[in-house]
């Protein structure tokens, strides 16, 4: 097996910097020799040793793209270096005698402005230009109108697949997309089984999702399965889906995934799930069902392994492509080799390649979407509202106090489909302020920059009460200092303990179950807040997109509407502000 590089996480700079990025070309003028983005991978003695009867053929995947079609403020991914890659491994694999198919694990839509403002077109078209075979439909795909949805899908020269997302056609439930894809690889009969995790009924905009319904995975593909023997015989069955890959199972507060869908079938009746929804890169350390910790360059990618069907899973945004290379013969399936090509990734400390060793951009697939990338550019300087006076947004300022504009972004966040009772945000994700006078969309980036998702959690009261004895005792001039929206609490800071009123406006209590907002680095530990591990849900909003759709849907802001510091009290206290200095 080969290797690939997990960038980290809290390293990630994202749409929100893409203000930066240069729409020239010029470091795709590589001065050296670049590297092929991944080794020819020869038959093993098996497959030699079975002449003809082998057939060899490639899967390769991405997944959660999230309207990366442009390359990132450091040149980092992108779909022009993402083509480059996957012109050298259908070059490789078909001068060892094989066949390569182009899967996407879904979730398209959301993610970078100069995407979401044009329908994801670009997206999509570069799909279609990168030659996909077929995607995965993800929940993502249902925050637009299905107007917008069914646009997208005439634009895509590929299937979308989902065997349990029903609508009603004179009064009958019917699958609104193609169940699955059978394709010819090898002389073989390959069929690509579509599923979607059934959790889109209550993440998705209500206005959009309502008119759907979202069958079980499990059963749904016991159902597929048996008509595609009855109609088809295949040789092989994969899945592809946008379910999440949840370690041992454990999937928490998410809809089961792909490890309960692989262990509710008979052993290796799919024999590999190509999966998306929990963004990560699925690579487990040996025989112990857990995660390899800290994954960097170097180091050997082994897939999952459940119930006889590997599950696979190549992070987001087309940081990697996933390349698993099949070996058939003696009537069984072979995984020869699996590794994550990246795609001009970080380390996994943040820095990038030098220009000498990364991966060249393909200059038609520049020229195609540059295009759109200028198109964005300009819908950045759109006008979205207007602050009636200035929201502070300066460091010593948001750092030490609640203020207005810290908590209008925790409000702000909360506005989900289905809206979460508080939210909470890190001082030191606020970088900039809003002056008086008009608010343009890159004001609210400038604000935001760092292009973190937003997070849910649900805790039962007893349970939150013990969370927030942490959160809210971040101290004064820390980034982990919190704005709270939606929440009254008195903070003693010397008993190191909260004492909750109200959340949501209603009275609070130890056994009532609340839900809240908070960014994904937060989430994950960042600022030393506690990981909510199994507990927090990636929504796939991004924090300056739910601040800009925020904005524009008020159009006039005052400071004075966000002016409750007095909701949140700190006594025990050298300043009533916050706990510390």
């Amino acid at each position: 097996m080969n290797t690939s590089v997990r960038p980290s996480y809290l390293l990630i700079v994202g749409a929100a910097l893409a203000l930066a990025v240069q729409l020239s070309d010029d470091d795709n003028k590589a001065p050296v020799e670049v590297p092929k983005a991944s080794p020819t991978v020869t038959a093993s003695a098996a497959c030699v040793a079975a002449g003809e009867d082998c057939k060899r053929f490639t899967l390769l995947h991405t997944n959660d793209h999230h309207g990366r079609f442009w390359q990132g403020p450091r040149g980092e991914y992108g779909m022009a270096a993402r083509k480059t890659i996957l012109d050298q491994i259908r070059a490789d694999v078909a001068e060892q005698g094989g066949q390569v198919l182009l899967l996407s694990g879904g979730d398209i839509n959301t993610g970078v402005p100069e995407s979401d403002l044009q329908d994801a077109e670009p997206d999509f078209i570069g799909m279609n230009h990168l030659g996909y075979d077929a995607m995965a439909v993800g929940n993502h795909e249902f925050d637009n109108p299905v107007t917008v949805m069914d646009k997208q899908r005439a634009w895509s020269h590929f299937p979308w697949l989902s065997a349990n997302i029903y609508r009603q056609v004179d009064g009958q439930w019917q699958r609104y997309f193609e169940p699955y894809k059978v394709f010819e690889v090898q002389g073989l009969k390959l069929a690509v089984v579509g599923l979607t995790t059934e959790h889109t009924a209550e993440i998705g905009n209500p206005e959009f999702v309502n008119d759907f319904k979202f069958t079980t995975a499990q059963a749904e593909a016991k159902a597929v399965l048996a008509e595609l023997e009855d109609k088809h015989q295949p040789d092989l069955v994969f899945g592809l889906t946008h379910m999440g890959h949840y370690q041992n199972g454990h999937h928490g507060s998410n809809a089961p995934g792909d490890v309960a869908l692989a262990r509710s079938l008979a052993p290796g009746q799919l024999q590999a799930i190509i999966g998306g929804h929990s963004q990560l890169p699925v690579c487990m350390e040996a025989d112990s069902g857990e995660y390899v910790k800290d994954y960097a360059r170097g180091e050997p990618c082994k897939p999952d392994r459940q119930n006889g069907t590997w599950i696979m899973q190549a992070y987001e945004w087309g940081k990697f492509v996933g390349r698993a290379d099949f070996e058939y013969y003696g009537g069984a399936l072979h995984l020869a080799n699996y590794e994550l090509v990246p795609v001009n990734a970080e380390s996994k400390y943040g820095f990038m390649l030098h220009s000498s060793l990364r991966t060249p951009k393909d200059p038609q697939t520049l020229e195609l979407l540059r295009p759109y990338q200028r198109n964005g550019q300009v819908k950045l300087r759109e006008q979205i509202g207007v602050a009636n006076a200035d929201f502070i947004g300066k460091r010593k300022v948001v750092r030490y106090q609640a203020t207005p504009l810290g908590i209008m972004i925790a409000h702000a966040q909360t506005q989900l489909p289905i809206p979460a009772d508080f939210g909470i945000i890190n001082s030191g994700g606020i970088r900039a302020g809003m002056k008086k006078g008009p608010i343009r969309y890159r004001d609210v980036l400038k604000v935001q920059p760092f292009s973190n998702s937003v997070t849910v959690a649900q805790m039962q009261g007893a349970e939150l009460e013990t969370y927030l004895s942490q959160v809210a005792l971040k101290t004064r001039g820390s980034g982990g200092f919190a704005h709270f929206s939606g929440i009254k609490m008195t903070v003693d800071c010397k008993a190191k303990a909260v004492d909750i009123q109200t959340v949501g406006g209603k009275p609070f209590t130890l056994t009532d179950t609340y839900r809240f907002t908070l960014p994904s680095y937060n989430a994950a530990g960042g600022n030393k807040y506690p990981k909510l591990k199994g507990k927090a849900r990636d929504t796939g909003f991004i924090d300056a997109d739910m601040l800009y759709q925020f904005v524009k849907k008020q159009g006039s802001l005052d400071p004075a509407d966000y002016d409750r510091a007095e909701d949140v009290r700190y006594i025990n206290a050298v300043s009533s502000d916050g706990c510390g200095r």
